[in-house]
């Protein structure tokens, strides 16, 4: 079943990690943004964990669905198409939110269109009434708790070459660990920003943090990588480089000045993303930037990029940041993108891919 190309009224459901997102959009207008968290129930294992997030889902779901629609001001009926998050992800997590789309496109009769989170994050840059349109290509970074990836971006529906991506750890990951190795809550995102505006300087006071206070790693940035992993990101040295600091100065009976750990580690993830971005930008000979992903709320990361880039002649957008953590919106944007250009639905051939590449737009898209 095909649906109308012009302004397709879109439901998208987003179950990747621990976020249950339940988007609505019209076209390219956003008309609701409903988003459950689970991230509570994580924050006492220190990280989320896998099971207890698909159980959040499954409880989550249906009352989101509701408040959704109520903000949108729309019924299931009026809904063109059904969208949904295929991969990459956790696939519990993922199970629950496609097991739920499928179920919806049947009862509505509608066709389902199952795309790629990854994809999604640069496609939330489209709800932003306020922006320019988005100009081809463009190179998008996009930077959250479970993904770190670098993308040349040729159309959204059609053509998204990976760059490069982190090999171990993903910058969300760092944060988190290293809050958790200077005894901050998780996320550890927003505490690694509080600590380093503001943290313990290690003597009873507090103080803003120096990031050059201390010289840490920057990973796959020496000369003798980049042949390699010119665009690849790698952030497990700097968390041992970070922990084993903190050792010696404990060991020696010294102060840690959290401010300064905090924010000379922030520095040092900052230095790198947007390095390797801007190099490509130059590499490719795009002067176009999109930021995406949840660690785009890190106000230091935004700071850099902006002034770097435009040193570079480099333009940068940044979606909305309602919009940069996991949601559901940005999940119907790229349906109804795929709808606009005339793309066929998926068939009911596609599970839960929890590697599903970035190449893979679309997954299980009709024939012709």
């Amino acid at each position: 079943m095909h649906v109308s190309a012009a302004e397709p009224l879109v439901l998208g459901i987003e179950t990747s990690c621990d976020e249950t997102g339940i988007g609505i959009v019209r076209g390219r207008t956003l008309l609701s943004n409903t988003i459950a968290s689970s991230m509570d129930e994580h924050a006492r294992y220190g990280g989320v964990v896998p099971e207890v997030a698909a159980r959040a889902h499954l409880e989550a779901l249906q009352p989101a669905i509701e408040t959704a629609l109520a903000e949108a001001q729309v019924s299931l009926a009026e809904i063109d198409a059904v969208a949904v998050t295929s991969g990459p992800g956790l696939a519990g997590a993922l199970m629950v939110g496609v097991g739920a789309a499928k179920a919806l496109a049947v009862a509505l009769d509608r066709p389902l269109y199952a795309v790629n989170h990854l994809v999604g994050h640069i496609a939330a840059d489209l709800l932003d009434a306020e922006a320019e349109p988005l100009e081809y290509p463009t190179i998008a970074l996009l930077v959250s708790g479970g993904h770190t990836s670098l993308l040349l971006v040729r159309d959204l529906t059609s053509d998204v070459e990976l760059l490069g991506e982190t090999v171990d750890d993903a910058a969300g990951e760092a944060f988190d660990k290293i809050a958790r190795i200077l005894g901050l809550p998780y996320p550890g995102g927003p505490e690694i920003d509080r600590a380093a505006a503001s943290g313990s300087d290690g003597n009873g006071g507090t103080r803003p943090g120096d990031p050059n206070a201390i010289r840490f790693p920057r990973g796959l940035s020496r000369a003798s990588d980049l042949a390699e992993h010119r665009y690849d990101f790698s952030f497990s040295g700097l968390k041992t480089a970070v922990a084993r600091w903190v050792e010696q100065q404990d060991a020696a009976g010294q102060p840690v000045s959290t401010a300064d750990v905090a924010a000379s580690f922030r520095e040092a993830v900052v230095d790198v993303l947007v390095t390797k971005a801007l190099a490509a930008c130059a590499d490719y000979g795009v002067p176009r930037l999109l930021l995406g992903g949840g660690v785009i709320a890190n106000r230091r990361l935004r700071e850099v990029a902006l002034e770097r880039a435009a040193a570079a002649g480099v333009t940068v957008r940044i979606p909305p940041l309602s919009l940069c953590t996991d949601n559901g919106a940005m999940i119907a944007a790229l349906a109804s993108e795929l709808i606009m250009a005339g793309r066929a639905p998926s068939t009911m051939a596609f599970g839960a891919d929890s590697t599903l590449p970035i190449t893979d737009i679309q997954v299980a898209g009709e024939a012709g």
